[in-house]
C-alpha cells in the first residue's frame, strides 16, 4: 500500500489519538514527550511495511502501551514545522481495548487518561485540537454501547 500523497521529500508520521469511553463520556489518552516532558500523542515516522494506521497502532503499543481495535477513524493530515524539518503527519483515531503494564517506552514517559475537555486545554497543536473535536462529532458516545 502507497502511503505517498505528491509528497516524496517530506517525511511521513502518524499520530494516534487514543481513547475510551466510561460511563457514556469520552476520555483521551495523553503521553509526555521525552525532552520536554509535554502531553502529547503518541506519534512517529512510517515504517516502509507497515500502512500509516498500522504504524500509528505500533507507536500506541511502544510509547503507551495500550492495544486498540483495527477498525478506525483517519481523522485527516496536516503539515507539522518544527526546527528545520518539514512533516506530513496522518492523525487516527484508536479505541482502546487492552492497557498494558509493561511496555517499551514506560520509563521514558508517564501516560495518562484526560477528560475530552482536559486534553484539549493540554493539546498545543491547533490542528490536533480541531481532530479532537472532529473525533467527538464523528463517535456520537450516545450511539455507542454503554460499558457495564
Amino acid at each position: 500500500m502507497e502511503e505517498s500523497i505528491g509528497t516524496e521529500n517530506i517525511p511521513l508520521k502518524s499520530c494516534v489519538i487514543p481513547y475510551r469511553i466510561i460511563n457514556g463520556e469520552l476520555e483521551l489518552l495523553l503521553i509526555t514527550s521525552i525532552k520536554k516532558q509535554k502531553w502529547i500523542f503518541p506519534k512517529g515516522y512510517i515504517e516502509f511495511n507497515l500502512s500509516a494506521f498500522e504504524s500509528a497502532k505500533k507507536e500506541a503499543y511502544e510509547e503507551a502501551g495500550v492495544i486498540g481495535e483495527n477498525e478506525t477513524l483517519e481523522l485527516g493530515a496536516f503539515e507539522l514545522k518544527k526546527k528545520n524539518e518539514i512533516s506530513l503527519i496522518k492523525v487516527f483515531s484508536m479505541e482502546v481495548t487492552k492497557e498494558l503494564k509493561d511496555y517499551p517506552e514506560k520509563n521514558l514517559r508517564k501516560r495518562k487518561w484526560f477528560t475530552f475537555e482536559e486534553a484539549v486545554d493540554k493539546t498545543d497543536s491547533i490542528e490536533i485540537k480541531n481532530y479532537l473535536l472532529k473525533l467527538k462529532q464523528d463517535l456520537k458516545p450516545t450511539n455507542r454501547n454503554p460499558s457495564s
